[in-house]
């Protein structure tokens, strides 16, 4: 019971703190609409779902426990952030053609946004970890930690499907795109900040 507690209280925290998954299902469900950001929304828990997997084959502890192979993946998710930033940035418009943006943000490229974006995040990787090297133990059984992390995987869905249905109740939704491109550009700022950041923290020891 403790075990599925610190599961279900790590999955909240992980959520609701604002990072490249965040920005991405608001850019999408502002840009896109409501189908837009949870098709993001899916493509970021299917690719917990893969940090889950490698995590429970031991991957992961093999990948944190080596310098040259974590900051390789840092390195990797940073230069995906940047260059989705940038394009973000340069992308941004001032139109507010629901159906020239709808038709920008596929259904197919708002869940592979939403899966690259989480697939080449090292924080992703080091949520898995922290859950089935430092939570669980040996003795916990294999099918209870699948478990625990359909439970991570969906907890995150959730809470960006709640993320996309307020962003594009209409009211707020019309406000945001009044300031379209400047939001845009702001954002693609913020994810490529990521990015550099994670790429920053990259070291030779740790």
């Amino acid at each position: 019971m403790l075990e599925l507690f610190t599961v279900i209280s790590i999955t909240i925290i992980v959520a609701i703190v604002p990072g490249p998954d965040f920005v991405v299902v608001v850019r999408n469900a502002l840009m896109g609409g409501r189908l837009s950001g949870i098709m993001t929304a899916l493509g970021i828990a299917l690719a917990l779902g893969v940090h889950v997997t490698y995590a429970l084959a031991g991957i992961g502890l093999l990948v944190s426990q080596s310098i040259f192979l974590f900051n390789t993946l840092k390195l990797i998710g940073a230069a995906y952030l940047i260059f989705l930033g940038i394009t973000m940035y340069r992308t941004a418009s001032s139109k507010m053609d629901d159906v020239e943006t709808k038709a920008a943000i596929s259904p197919w490229r708002a869940l592979r946004w939403g899966f690259l974006t989480n697939v080449t995040n090292p924080k992703a990787t080091m949520f898995a970890l922290s859950v089935f090297v430092q939570v669980t133990s040996p003795a916990t059984p294999l099918l209870t930690q699948v478990g625990y992390g359909f439970i991570m995987a969906g907890g995150v869905f959730l809470w960006f499907v709640l993320v996309t249905m307020f962003f594009t109740f209409t009211p707020i939704r019309e406000a945001f795109l009044k300031i379209k491109k400047s939001l845009e550009q702001s954002l693609g700022v913020l994810l490529a900040a990521f990015g550099i950041g994670i790429a920053l923290t990259t070291s030779s020891t740790r």
